[in-house]
């Protein structure tokens, strides 16, 4: 399971990208509308409360979303930098910057394409991890 997080209703095109890859490839997942700054005490019930595997986070400007949340759960992050001031860049580096022990993956700005890539590589891992488990 799949937990896509976007920091604004704005962030919805890039939202369908990555929809579009998960659902051609038949893999579950949530979408939440969720501000990191505005809505935190939500942000933070919506992690805690996640059965997912991977989040996939998309914001721009400050980008802070995918740091909150990588901070809030050891599970993977994926973080998709928007292109609104700066034409992203403000975002991407936000991003790609994090604190040591506050990891986020980081893909292309705009590019929720290669998030939903990334996240089915990440459950395929876990599949195959399964599988050898069990048979040893």
């Amino acid at each position: 399971m799949i937990d896509i997080i976007a920091g604004s209703k704005s962030d919805e095109k890039i939202v369908q990208k990555a929809v579009t890859i998960l659902e051609k490839n038949g893999t579950s997942f949530n979408v939440y509308y969720i501000s990191a700054h505005r809505e935190h005490d939500k942000l933070v019930e919506t992690i805690k409360a996640s059965s997912s595997d991977v989040f996939i986070c998309i914001a721009g400007l400050a980008a802070a979303l995918p740091g909150v949340v990588a901070s809030l759960t050891d599970k993977p992050v994926i973080g998709v930098p928007v292109s609104a001031t700066l034409n992203g860049l403000d975002a991407l580096l936000s991003m790609v910057q994090m604190p040591k022990g506050v990891p986020v993956a980081t893909v292309g700005i705009d590019n929720g394409q290669n998030a939903a890539h990334l996240a089915i590589r990440i459950l395929q891992l876990k599949r195959k991890e399964g599988i050898s488990e069990k048979n040893d």
